[in-house]
C-alpha cells in the first residue's frame, strides 16, 4: 500500500469483499503512466469533467427556488393592493429636528465640488470630510448651495427659499410668533428677514469704524487685482553669484533682538567693546561692570595697576628702577669659603637631648618662677631689691 487507511479518498463498503465474497479486487491499483514534460506540471491533469455535472444540478434547484418564491410575492402584492388606498400618511411636525432633504450620491451631470474653481480667499474643501468648508465659489452659482448635509442639486432662488423656510421656522421656536409661517404669510417673513439682516449690517459697519478709528488701520484696502499686478516685470540686468545672491549688492547686516549702539552712563563705547581675563567690558574706562559710569583714561590706568598688583607686576619694576650696588670681596677674605657663624652669641632657645633626657634642674624652675611673677602683685616691683618702704 502506497498510503494509510485514513488517507484513503476512496469511499468504503458498507460490507467488505472479505465477508461477501463479492467483487475481489485488488488493494491498490498503481498505474503505470509515462508522462512528458508538460504532462506532469498539468494542473488539471486527472480531472474527471463528470465531476462537475453535480454542481450544475444543485444551481439549477436554487433556480427554481427562487422562481417559486417570486411568485409567490407577486401574487400577496396584488392582494394587498385595495388596503393600501384606504391608507393615508398622518401629519408630521414640520420643524428643525425633522430633516428636510436626504443624503443623496451625486449624479453625474452635476459637477463635483473639488472640481470648482474656487477663490483662494474663501471656500476650502475638505478631503477627510468630503465637504466644503465654506461656500464662495465663483465659477457656479449653483455652488453657493453647498452646505453640511452635502450638495443641494439647486439653482436660481433655492437658496432664499430655505433661507425663508430657517428663518421662519427660528422664529417659531425661539419667540412662539406664529405669524412667521413661509405659506399662510411670505410677505411678512421676507419683511421681517430683510430687515434684521439690513441691522446686522448696520451694526457690524458700526463695529468696524470704532474698531478702524480706534487702533487704526488701512480704510481703504488695496483691491484684489491690483494685488495680483503689484510684482511687474523689468528689465533691469541682475547678475548672480554661486550662493543665489546678487553680485555687488550691498551686504546686510543682521541685527539682534538686543539693543546695538546704545551708549549709557557717560560711555564713549558699548558694553562688550573691550574683552581681557575672560571677561567683558568697555573699552573706554576698561570697567567690567556694565552698569558702572565712565571713568576715562583714569579708570584705565586704575585697571592696569591693579592689574599688576594682582599678577605681581611691581615686584619687578620697583627691582628694575632699585639697582643693587656690586660689593667687590678684598683680598683679606678667603674665596670660596663659606661664612662661619658666630657660636655662642646668641642664647639657643631649642633643648638639647640631654637636657630633655635629664629631667628639670633647680635653675630651671628658679627661672621659671621669676619669669611667672604676676603683674599685680604690688612686692613684685621690689623683689631682688634691698629697699625699704618710705611711710
Amino acid at each position: 500500500m502506497t498510503h494509510k487507511t485514513k488517507e484513503c479518498l476512496s469511499r468504503p463498503r458498507a460490507k467488505g469483499a472479505k465477508w461477501t465474497g463479492k467483487d475481489i479486487q485488488a488493494d491498490e491499483v498503481v498505474q503505470d503512466v509515462s508522462l512528458g514534460w508538460d504532462a506532469k506540471r498539468d494542473r488539471w491533469n486527472g480531472y474527471d469533467s463528470k465531476e462537475y455535472r453535480n454542481v450544475i444540478d444543485e444551481y439549477a434547484q436554487l433556480e427554481e427556488l427562487k422562481k417559486k418564491v417570486v411568485d409567490t410575492a407577486a401574487k400577496e402584492d396584488e392582494d394587498d393592493e385595495g388596503e393600501d388606498g384606504a391608507k393615508y400618511a398622518e401629519e408630521s411636525d414640520m420643524g428643525r429636528h425633522q430633516k428636510t432633504s436626504t443624503k443623496q450620491l451625486r449624479i453625474r451631470e452635476d459637477t463635483a465640488k473639488y472640481l470648482l474653481n474656487l477663490d483662494l480667499d474663501s471656500a476650502k474643501y475638505d478631503p477627510k470630510t468630503r465637504s466644503m468648508v465654506d461656500s464662495g465659489a465663483t465659477a457656479d452659482t449653483a455652488a453657493a448651495l453647498v452646505a453640511e448635509e452635502g450638495f443641494m442639486r439647486a439653482s436660481g432662488d433655492a437658496a432664499e427659499f430655505e433661507k425663508a423656510q430657517k428663518y421662519a421656522w427660528e422664529s417659531q421656536e425661539k419667540g412662539g410668533d406664529t405669524k412667521q409661517h413661509l405659506q399662510a404669510n411670505p410677505t411678512a417673513g421676507e419683511y421681517y428677514r430683510k430687515k434684521e439682516k439690513a441691522e446686522a449690517e448696520a451694526k457690524k459697519l458700526a463695529h468696524q469704524k470704532m474698531l478702524l478709528e480706534k487702533y487704526g488701520g488701512e480704510v481703504n484696502p488695496l483691491a484684489a487685482k491690483l494685488r495680483e499686478t503689484a510684482v511687474s516685470e523689468s528689465e533691469r540686468y541682475v547678475e548672480y553669484d554661486e550662493s543665489g545672491s546678487i553680485k555687488g549688492a550691498p551686504r546686510i547686516i543682521a541685527k539682534s533682538k538686543y539693543a546695538e549702539d546704545v551708549m549709557i552712563n557717560n560711555h564713549t563705547s558699548v558694553w562688550g567693546s573691550w574683552w581681557s581675563n575672560f571677561e567683558w567690558g568697555y573699552a573706554c574706562c576698561h570697567s567690567m561692570v556694565k552698569n558702572s559710569y565712565c571713568t576715562g583714561e583714569e579708570g584705565k590706568a586704575a585697571f592696569e595697576e591693579a592689574d599688576r598688583r594682582r599678577t605681581g607686576g611691581v615686584l619687578e619694576i620697583e627691582e628694575a628702577e632699585a639697582p643693587q650696588e656690586i660689593e667687590w670681596a678684598s683680598k683679606k677674605d678667603p674665596i670660596n669659603t663659606p661664612p662661619q657663624a658666630d657660636v655662642g652669641t646668641e642664647p639657643t632657645k631649642k633643648r638639647t637631648i640631654e637636657e630633655m633626657t635629664g629631667g628639670v634642674t633647680e635653675e630651671d624652675m628658679d627661672e621659671y618662677r621669676r619669669k611667672r611673677t604676676a603683674a599685680n602683685d604690688p612686692m613684685a616691683a621690689f623683689l631682688g631689691k634691698d629697699e625699704l618702704l618710705q611711710q
